[in-house]
């Protein structure tokens, strides 16, 4: 059944005007909570000037202490909480006055600010902030928190001290494994390692856990028809997931928990690498020098990785694509490979980066390829009809009064039920893109 088809013409009317009270209710809050971190930024100055005119051994940590009990007392909220709040209003209001500007106004969320902070908190220039600054803003306006984590990363590169690739090297010295211990005899194992590999192991997980629902669920099928015992695996994807870890790690092998075919073992993991093309061009008597200065590529489109685990990863992969882009807007124009195939599916990816629903961050490679004006009424099955939907927004433009318009250039257009027009446009992408595949040639560096 189509969603709101049998809503009445004042359900909608009501309907249109809560979104439009819940927008300025949003934007007043926005507005609120950045008058909330002025007054803490405010209160945190305080104690540094109460600090300054005594002898205060503590550099003025008592002083911040007893503010915060103040407030936090008032507040009926732990004055470490408000601590902590003190110094994160100091950091947007301070650092990144034109992003609480904004908040202020209600163009942006709290959300939104928190995104644009933590991506730009490395960045020590004033200057260099405020660049920074300039360009997020207007994408972040029009992009939700989710989206914009990715995009804002991006951005602060280009005004970071040092390049991801030095802050790899370092960080990679921090890579460890743990234990915390839970309640009702459970623990948690986690591990902090490069991303290509964490990324990786996690959807190998996911591939064989899903290929053992898939071989359930035909077991399952069979046995009806056959009228056959059954005993049905009744896990979910998650619990799937953590047995296959613990028989992987203890034993080696997904022993216990293959198909009958024994499959499992030959799954292997998915990622996608974006990498700028300058990046991949280097002498090998320049490498360590170009590491240092090429542009960072980035997993799935979202992390930022060093460039040395980049071009190892593109020298082993078995198939690369090259997408070739507007050198002003961005937008793929076309994606190309040494020995062609799926290439219309590659083109797509490559342009889409993720679900197209406005405010969806799902990557392209987990959705489904969606004809914007049908195959079986007449469509092309062409770049110019085709877009990534993840399957709840693909089910919502199939079932629901949306309207979807796919416009020149990849621009998807969509209306809501109660008449707003949202935009969507494909996000600007590196040049080029390799996952392995079974058609390979080895890539040309």
């Amino acid at each position: 059944m189509t969603a709101l088809l049998d809503a009445t013409d004042a359900q909608m009317a009501t309907l249109a005007d809560l979104v439009d009270a819940l927008q300025v209710a949003e934007a007043t809050l926005s507005s609120m909570s950045a008058a909330r971190d002025g007054l803490l930024a405010i209160a945190g100055r305080l104690a540094i000037d109460i600090a300054k005119q005594g002898d205060h051994p503590d550099r003025g940590d008592h002083s911040l202490r007893t503010v915060a009990a103040e407030i936090g007392a008032v507040q009926r909220v732990s004055d470490r909480t408000i601590e902590r709040r003190m110094a994160a209003a100091e950091l947007l209001v301070d650092q990144f006055p034109a992003v609480w500007a904004a908040q202020g106004a209600g163009r942006i969320s709290p959300a939104h600010s928190r995104v644009i902070v933590d991506a730009g908190s490395g960045i020590e220039s004033p200057s260099d902030r405020e660049k920074y600054s300039a360009v997020i803003l207007p994408i972040a306006e029009a992009e939700s928190p989710n989206r914009l984590r990715t995009l804002a990363r991006r951005v602060a590169e280009r005004f970071a001290p040092t390049t991801v690739s030095e802050r790899h090297r370092r960080a990679r010295s921090q890579r460890r494994v743990w234990v915390t211990d839970g309640e009702d005899g459970m623990a948690a194992l986690h591990t902090h390692a490069p991303a290509a590999l964490v990324h990786g192991m996690f959807d190998r997980l996911s591939q064989m856990a899903h290929a053992l629902r898939d071989e359930n669920l035909r077991a399952r099928r069979q046995a009806a028809r056959d009228g056959s015992e059954f005993e049905p695996d009744d896990r979910t994807v998650d619990e799937i997931r953590a047995d296959l870890l613990a028989d992987l790690v203890l034993s080696g092998q997904p022993t216990g928990h293959d198909s009958e075919d024994g499959l499992l073992g030959a799954i292997n993991a998915r990622i996608e690498i974006t990498v700028p093309v300058t990046t991949l061009m280097h002498d090998d008597a320049d490498e360590a020098s170009d590491a240092d200065t090429a542009p960072p590529a980035e997993l799935d489109g979202r992390t930022p990785i060093d460039v040395d685990t980049a071009r190892k990863m593109a020298g082993q992969t078995k198939g690369w694509d090259r997408v070739l882009t507007h050198p002003i807007s961005g937008r793929v124009l076309a994606v190309d490979r040494y020995r062609p195939s799926r290439h219309l599916r590659r083109h797509l990816r490559a342009r889409d980066q993720r679900c197209r629903f406005p405010t969806c961050g799902i990557v392209a490679r987990k959705c489904d390829l969606d004809h914007n004006h049908a195959a079986s009424t007449g469509g092309a099955t062409c770049e110019t009809n085709l877009a990534s939907f993840c399957r709840r927004h693909h089910v919502l433009k199939h079932h629901s009064p949306w309207h979807v318009e796919q416009k020149p250039g990849g621009v998807v257009e969509w209306t809501s039920p109660t008449g707003r027009t949202y935009v969507d446009t494909p996000p600007a992408p590196n040049t080029v893109t390799f996952t392995a595949t079974e058609d390979a040639v080895p890539a040309p560096f």
